[in-house]
């Protein structure tokens, strides 16, 4: 059984699916352990799958493997990270008297948003986002389609009306970014800005 014990600054749920762009999600995490917040994670089997494509991080098989291998990759502290499996049903964030205030989805696919949209709830992803958004929780959806269809558009619409902030990895060129890592680093800081959570990785506007 998972370990929720534990002391740390705040509590966020983090979840990774199947659409491109696992670097956001990956330095997200980065930066929220840093931050001193405890993290669960969710990471869908179509995320993985990107995360072997996209980058060199090569993750086990098993979840509490996994755990330890992110845990050692982005220095947590012992029950800092915690990895969820999809049908853990028992977990806090399938409860909305347990569940942390925020819940971030870096990157979403187009069928995750048609899910939540619509309440599915077929796995833990969804079942957390359904919670926050009746409890209303903050919830930040980063999608990484391009172009946009029709129906990914209505998604969104619905909702941004239920409550979700919904922030396309669409990074700004002001900085003049000089590398990839600072194109991620823009997307990674303004979710971090929406958390409420000091970050000194992209500046200001105007700074």
């Amino acid at each position: 059984m998972s370990d929720y014990s534990g002391d740390f600054y705040r509590t966020i749920t983090l979840a990774m699916t199947g659409a491109s762009g696992a670097q956001y999600g990956l330095r997200l995490l980065e930066c929220l352990l840093a931050a001193d917040c405890r993290v669960y994670l969710m990471l869908s089997e179509a995320a993985q799958t990107v995360i072997a494509t996209e980058t060199d991080m090569d993750l086990p098989d098993t979840l509490p493997e996994q755990q330890r291998f992110l845990a050692r990759a982005f220095g947590a502290e012992d029950g800092q990270l915690l990895l969820l499996d999809k049908r853990d049903w028992f977990s806090p964030v399938a409860s909305g008297s347990s569940s942390p205030s925020a819940m971030v989805i870096c990157p979403a696919s187009g069928g995750t948003l048609s899910a939540i949209a619509c309440g599915a709830s077929n796995n833990l992803i969804e079942r957390a986002a359904d919670v926050a958004l009746k409890e209303r929780r903050q919830l930040i959806i980063v999608p990484r389609e391009m172009p946009y269809s029709e129906i990914h558009l209505e998604n969104m619409l619905k909702l941004t009306r239920m409550g979700a902030i919904i922030m396309p990895a669409s990074p700004g060129f002001y900085h003049q970014p000089g590398s990839i890592s600072d194109l991620i680093d823009f997307v990674v800081g303004r979710i971090l800005d929406h958390l409420g959570l000091q970050q000194a990785i992209m500046p200001r506007w105007g700074e």
